[in-house]
């Protein structure tokens, strides 16, 4: 079962030691980030307007955009 985070600062903090995060958007202009760990998966809502500042705060190792099919792999070192 997935663990709905309602905090932002609290979401970063998980995407440290995530394995992946996937953007999933849904009508209505809202947007899923998930951030999967090796025991849970972590979901956050937001609004499609605020999604581009939320990525540039995650530190995800991958980010997976279901809707568009974009991979962007984090920079090694």
């Amino acid at each position: 079962m997935p663990v709905e985070l309602k905090n932002l600062e609290d979401f970063i903090k998980v995407t440290e030691r995530a394995i992946e995060c996937r953007i999933k958007r849904s009508k209505g202009g809202i947007v899923k980030v998930k951030a999967r760990t090796k025991r849970y998966l972590y979901t956050y809502k937001v609004e499609e307007q605020k999604l581009e500042e939320i990525l540039s705060k995650v530190k995800c190792k991958k980010i997976v955009d279901i809707d568009k099919g974009e991979v962007k792999e984090a920079k090694a070192g």
